[in-house]
């Protein structure tokens, strides 16, 4: 007979006047790390997050997520969320009232009201290493994906949220940003990686870019590995790793290395 799995012992329970389901293959836990992402295909998620790493760690209960589906706050019958920008334009804007709700939800299903409320959109801050690590030692996030041509500001206003971009180019939706965010962010999660210096050695993690790796073969198609990595010098391997850092980041990110001057 098999033991408990990790997360044995800490379900959420909460009241609600839906009834429940006598199974429930993926329970709330408690007092873990959680992502909750508002999107309109909310089917999208967990995506490429239940593979690798961050898969394993999900599976072990060392952090969750949530979606709530925006569409089921829609109105009509056909479940609208959106309607045209005011003073003209082209696209749909995703409405106030309608967002409203869907935050609103979000917040009650919180476990705590810490959870940053984040906005992914191509106006936002631009995310980075150092955003990543703060999200990470909270409690978990609350994520909206964009969609069309924005949202009603009035509703960014009114709940003070953030907005993060992945970037200078604009894509259909918050959904593949967010995916990309919780995985840098998840990396930082005590017990996801099975080395912490892997974190401290990445790039951006030290304001450089990383420095070139290799393995075995010593030899393939007529280059070697180079002698410095072979030498067992631990020192000599810190200082050329360091140097070899120092030289990328000046010749492809002049911006990063700006920062480091």
């Amino acid at each position: 007979m098999s033991g408990p799995t990790k997360s044995h012992g800490r379900k959420s329970i909460s009241s609600s006047l839906t009834p429940r389901a006598l199974v429930e293959p993926k329970p709330k836990l408690a007092n873990v790390w959680t992502a909750q992402i508002i999107t309109l295909f909310p089917h999208c998620f967990p995506g490429v997050l239940e593979h690798s790493l961050t898969g394993r760690a999900l599976e072990e209960g060392k952090w969750s997520f949530e979606t709530i589906d925006l569409r089921s706050f829609g109105e009509g019958k056909h479940k609208n969320v959106d309607d045209t920008p005011s003073g003209g334009g082209a696209g749909m804007v995703l409405r106030a009232d309608i967002v409203s709700k869907a935050i609103d939800s979000a917040l009650g299903q919180a476990q705590t009201k810490d959870k940053p409320l984040i906005c992914l959109s191509p106006r936002g801050r631009p995310f980075d290493q150092d955003m990543a690590k703060t999200w990470s030692e909270g409690t978990g996030v609350i994520m909206l994906c964009g969609r069309f041509e924005g949202i009603d500001q009035r509703v960014l206003d009114h709940y003070e949220i953030e907005e993060a971009s992945l970037g200078d180019f604009v894509m259909t939706g918050g959904e593949i940003a967010a995916q990309a965010m919780i995985d840098a962010t998840v990396r930082f999660l005590p017990g996801v990686l099975g080395n912490n210096a892997s974190v401290e050695q990445e790039s951006h993690s030290n304001g450089l870019l990383e420095y070139p790796q290799y393995t075995r073969p010593v030899e393939w198609n007529g280059k070697d590995i180079p002698d410095v990595l072979q030498s067992g010098n631990h020192q000599k391997i810190a200082d050329w790793r360091r140097a070899q850092s120092e030289e990328l980041t000046r010749e492809r990110r002049p911006d990063l290395w700006a920062k480091k001057t």
